[in-house]
């Protein structure tokens, strides 16, 4: 392994997953439902509140798993909070340069969350984690977004919980789901898989076509080929995604040379230490539809938990492409302001 690989490794490893435990052991927990949520007309309960406010539209972006330690769902602790904004500022840096950034401190789900056996207690912490963020969202859209146009986003848990809010707020005919369905960017739900039993149910779940479309979802969950069962895409599900490189949903192989950057960052503040262009193509997997990176040394990009298979790329979906998927949210919302001019010119 070579300097820079050595150095990707130990960046990333820093930025997701030092703390992380290599065995999770699955326990009996009993999870308790949330009483109320967090208040999010406090400042404290957010970490960015209209961060870079240059910018013309919002996102709303929630965070992945960061919490390594509860049984069940965070404790809101200086400590988890220093986890929590290490880890968002790696994320912020992919929308920083189009919108103004919103993101709450929720109750997450912790990571033992995802080795529990019983199936009904890990929804109940998911559906815990869920209160906050909804709640979250309930009071942007009533307090902060002015009726700007927005991008939805977030990774692993947080793209499950984007996926939540679509089904909660933008399904259905009346007039505030009318108005955030007019008003939807898109949606960035990365390291989540999307299904057409989610589509069927939820058809507000509209999942991405091409480079430019907009009110849509874009997903995807990164593999070395060689994977057949996974918690992001169990076997015999297929998740919906399309290719960050090429900007497409068949199995069409997108060269290296599409790459515009695979990137390391710095663990606390998210600034980019390096940029390396045309590093890694990649192709929807036919089968599972996954997205099957290529050219790839999987021993450069440990899985790090056991809760994955060897195999999976999940914990470096947004730095492998990350460049590329930087340009994409500026494209996107550049088309979505090109339909409001024209609709209203009409």
């Amino acid at each position: 392994m070579g300097n820079k690989g050595l150095r990707l490794l130990f960046t990333i490893l820093l930025i997701m997953a030092v703390a992380f435990p290599s065995k999770i052991t699955a326990k009996a927990v009993k999870v308790l439902p949330f009483t109320s949520p967090l208040d999010y007309s406090l400042s404290d309960n957010w970490l960015y509140d209209g961060a870079y406010p240059e910018n013309s539209v919002d996102v709303f972006i929630v965070a992945p798993t960061v919490d390594t330690s509860s049984e069940s769902n965070s404790a809101i602790t200086p400590k988890y909070k220093t986890k929590f904004r290490n880890a968002m500022n790696q994320q912020q840096a992919i929308y920083a340069k189009t919108a103004r950034i919103y993101a709450p401190y929720y109750r997450q789900a912790s990571i033992n969350v995802y080795a529990m056996e019983d199936s009904a207690a890990k929804e109940q912490a998911m559906k815990n984690a869920y209160m906050d963020v909804s709640a979250a969202f309930k009071y942007y859209i009533e307090h902060k977004n002015n009726g700007k146009p927005l991008i939805l986003a977030g990774f692993s848990q947080g793209a499950d919980m984007c996926y939540r809010l679509l089904e909660e707020y933008y399904g259905g005919s009346e007039e505030r789901a009318i108005n955030l369905r007019e008003n939807l960017i898109a949606v960035y739900a990365i390291g989540w898989s999307m299904t057409e039993d989610m589509i069927a149910k939820y058809p507000q779940i509209v999942p991405a076509k091409e480079e430019t479309d907009t009110g849509v979802v874009i997903s995807f969950d990164c593999e070395d080929g060689t994977v057949t069962d996974s918690m992001v895409i169990p076997a015999g599900t297929k998740a919906i995604s399309i290719n960050p490189l090429n900007w497409r949903t068949d199995s069409t192989v997108a060269s290296k040379k599409l790459n515009k950057g695979t990137v390391t960052q710095d663990s606390k503040t998210g600034a980019i230490l390096s940029v390396e262009a045309g590093k890694y193509g990649a192709y929807i997997d036919p089968v599972r539809g996954s997205l099957v990176v290529t050219g790839i040394d999987t021993s450069q990009y440990p899985k790090v938990l056991d809760i994955f298979p060897d195999g999976s790329l999940h914990l470096y979906d947004n730095f492998l492409f990350f460049v590329n998927l930087q340009e994409n949210v500026q494209k996107r919302t550049e088309s979505f302001i090109q339909k409001k001019v024209s609709s209203n010119a009409a």
